[in-house]
């Protein structure tokens, strides 16, 4: 059994199971979910790394398949990744860290990553536990939950109706397009023992912000059963959460899946792109897997509206969980977001904003911004 698995158990959490879409949180009737107003442009000098075009894929969902193309369990035929990885350059396998080690390990033994736990799976843990969402016409302020944050030493009880409030930190681009990448500074941001998840994240929404395609790190200990930064996927399907890290998600890396725990004090690379009939998801020097267009039933092709961004999940509206590494933006030191680019998409642009003023964000330039904060307490 993973720590993960582990940690989930010890909450006391039940899932319901719909179709492919795993739900154990709701938003009540009087859910907290306010229109944005649009987020003035930013002006700042031009990053000094120019943003890195990736080549347009040859590959179509419409395109014969050969008799020999892999097929998965459910016969549909295994995809191809592009060549390229978003920023250009052509897949190497990930530096490993022994399974089970901290976050600290994996940095000290200059790995890009470390499995969770020593099962030697690659097989996706489904992890049910809330996630937030903000776009051009709405963002989610505060749901209901019936999980409770497993406070060290991983000890919780269920308590129906739980408020959960999110706070974010972000960074948004408007444009179609095929994908999006970003540097992504990961940290180990100190998590209330009350609060859910403190997170950053790359999410590529269709322009009504109800289709969402998400990529980043996570410390939660619902999810993980640890402190830790790990890896993170997740989607939404007209506006209804999935779950972390499966429900739909195909592996296709035999070196790190979602899940695993990453390199704190490290940047990464972190990348969408949809190519083949796919979502392809990308770590610093892989394509971990995919999220298939049929979970949309097709209709989710191509992005309208990109996000990159820090959020806080926390049980009170006043959080005492950091984000990013917990540096107000105003810090030189504090995470940051940066060489965002767009794949055959506009050049980037990224207006920033924070929903939260217990957190706070600074644009750097077009591409770049720094991020975070101590919360209220």
């Amino acid at each position: 059994m993973s720590n993960s698995r582990r940690g989930l158990l010890a909450a006391g959490l039940a899932a319901a199971v719909v179709g492919s879409m795993g739900v154990v949180w709701t938003l009540n009737a009087n859910a907290e979910e306010t229109p944005e107003a649009p987020a003035p442009a930013v002006a700042a000098p031009a990053d000094a790394a120019p943003a890195v075009a990736a080549p347009v894929d040859s590959t179509s969902a419409g395109a014969a398949v050969p008799d020999t193309m892999a097929t998965d369990d459910e016969g549909d035929p295994v995809p191809t990744p592009p060549k390229l990885l978003p920023w250009g350059e052509r897949p190497s396998k990930l530096k490993r860290a022994r399974a089970g080690v901290s976050s600290a390990a994996v940095a000290a033994a200059g790995a890009d990553a470390a499995p969770a736990d020593a099962s030697g799976s690659l097989e996706p843990t489904p992890e049910y536990a809330p996630k937030g969402r903000n776009s051009r016409t709405g963002i989610l302020r505060k749901a209901t939950t019936t999980v409770v944050p497993p406070a060290p030493p991983l000890a919780g009880a269920v308590a129906a109706g739980g408020n959960v409030y999110f706070h974010y930190a972000v960074g948004t681009q408007t444009g179609d397009t095929d994908g999006s990448w970003a540097n992504l500074s990961i940290a180990k941001p100190e998590l209330d023992h009350d609060d859910f998840h403190t997170l950053t994240e790359i999410a590529m929404q269709s322009a009504d912000g109800r289709q969402i395609v998400e990529v980043g790190w996570t410390v939660d200990r619902t999810v993980n059963g640890d402190d830790d930064p790990h890896l993170f996927v997740y989607y939404w399907k007209d506006r209804q959460p999935s779950c972390y890290n499966a429900c739909g998600f195909e592996m296709y890396s035999k070196t790190v899946k979602p899940g695993d725990t990453l390199p704190t004090g490290s940047q990464k690379r972190f990348g969408i792109q949809h190519s083949g009939g796919v979502w392809w998801i990308a770590y610093d020097s892989e394509w971990i897997g995919y999220f298939p267009d049929k979970l949309w039933n097709g209709t989710y092709t191509r992005a309208g509206l990109t996000q990159w961004f820090g959020e806080v999940a926390a049980s009170s509206a006043a959080p005492c969980t950091d984000m990013g590494n917990g540096y107000p933006a105003t810090n030189d030191a504090a995470g940051r977001i940066g060489s965002i680019s767009m794949t055959n998409g506009p050049e980037p642009r990224a207006a920033v904003r924070a929903t939260s003023e217990y957190y706070s964000v600074l644009s750097l330039s077009d591409r770049t911004f720094r991020f975070g904060g101590r919360g209220a307490c």
